[in-house]
């Protein structure tokens, strides 16, 4: 008789997702803001748990902060979920909409999250390459979907890990060239780049995911939420957990919306500090850099084993050098301008030596 339940066969071979968490001088491999959010915010919070009832369950359906992102967007608040962070909002649309007999269309390069979460929703996950330049055009889109008749599309806009964006038109293509619902991942469109928002009341199947972990300076609080018609809304109620969404996280959420200018007021430097390290990195010789509307820069350089020696002299980047399609790539997030400085000047060294 075994000790051991074994696992759901088809999660034996799974790799729970996650980068390295290292103390080392320079961190900028996971793509989160080098600035903290400002000390008032940290107060408006601790006010706001102050008044909170914490022995009652929180809101279920959190109806003030749904509320509150609707009025941003221009939206009624059937029309907006909330969950913790934006990973548990493709978790549950593709509970939803997934499943046995049910295929999930994603592109390659792509977010490694997409298909780990499909296979915990246990649903079939295909990859469609993309060109060479990363870019989904709308030829590609519509061949994609043509060729794997899925029940749903998931992109990143602008693409992890390359940053570059996906266009409007690319986005009505996969909605048009079939019947699935197509999920529009935009942790990173405060950078730059257009949302789809813009498509919404368009496309009746599009659904539009976003994150307060990126440009609001609120990775540590994983509170994500979802755009959507109402009906979307609906379906992921069947599948949400019971009071999913905590009283603390509603109120830290309703207090970053309500200093939202002060909370995103680092995306301008965000965006320069990005287009000056791609800059710098494009002036080394054998080094490709693609164009990214995200925080974070994906480049390619001839050098051998260059994520280990970043590592060894205080830089910590994210290896993609072994990943299909992204031989020789490295991500790094982009950090303060005395992070990037090192990060250069390290790569200027290896680069040249």
């Amino acid at each position: 008789m075994s000790d051991r339940v074994p696992v759901r066969d088809d999660l034996r071979d799974v790799t729970p997702y996650g980068a390295p968490q290292l103390d080392v001088h320079v961190r900028l491999n996971t793509n989160e803001t080098a600035e903290p959010p400002p000390p008032a915010y940290l107060s408006a919070v601790a006010e706001g748990i102050q008044q909170l009832q914490l022995h009652r369950y929180p809101d279920r359906p959190a109806t003030a902060l749904r509320t509150a992102i609707a009025g941003i967007e221009g939206l009624t608040t059937d029309r907006v979920w909330t969950a913790n962070g934006s990973n548990e909002i493709l978790l549950q649309l593709f509970q939803a909409y997934g499943g046995p007999g049910r295929r999930l269309l994603l592109f390659r390069p792509g977010y490694s999250a997409h298909p780990l979460i499909a296979r915990v929703a246990n649903t079939d996950a295909v990859e469609h390459d993309l060109p060479d330049d990363f870019r989904l055009t709308e030829a590609v889109a519509t061949e994609a979907v043509a060729r794997h008749r899925p029940a749903l599309v998931c992109i990143a806009n602008p693409n992890n890990p390359s940053g570059v964006p996906t266009s409007l038109a690319a986005v009505r293509a996969l909605h048009d060239a079939g019947d699935a619902l197509v999920v529009i991942d935009e942790a990173y469109v405060e950078f730059g780049g257009v949302s789809a928002r813009e498509l919404l009341d368009e496309l009746p199947r599009l659904v539009v995911s976003r994150t307060f972990s990126k440009a609001y300076r609120l990775a540590g609080l994983r509170l994500g939420y979802l755009l959507a018609h109402d009906w979307v809304i609906d379906d992921l109620r069947k599948v949400r957990l019971p009071y999913h969404l905590d009283a603390v996280k509603q109120v830290a959420g309703l207090a970053a919306l309500d200093m939202r200018e002060q909370l995103l007021d680092h995306v301008p430097r965000v965006s320069a500090e990005r287009d000056r390290v791609a800059a710098a990195l494009g002036q080394l010789p054998g080094v490709e850099v693609w164009p990214s509307t995200g925080n974070f820069l994906l480049f390619r350089t001839p050098v051998d084993g260059l994520f280990d020696r970043l590592l060894e002299r205080g830089v910590l980047v994210r290896d993609f050098s072994t990943r299909p399609r992204l031989e020789g790539c490295l991500r790094v997030t982009i950090g303060t301008p005395y992070e990037n400085d090192v990060f250069l000047e390290a790569v200027r060294a290896l680069v040249a030596g």
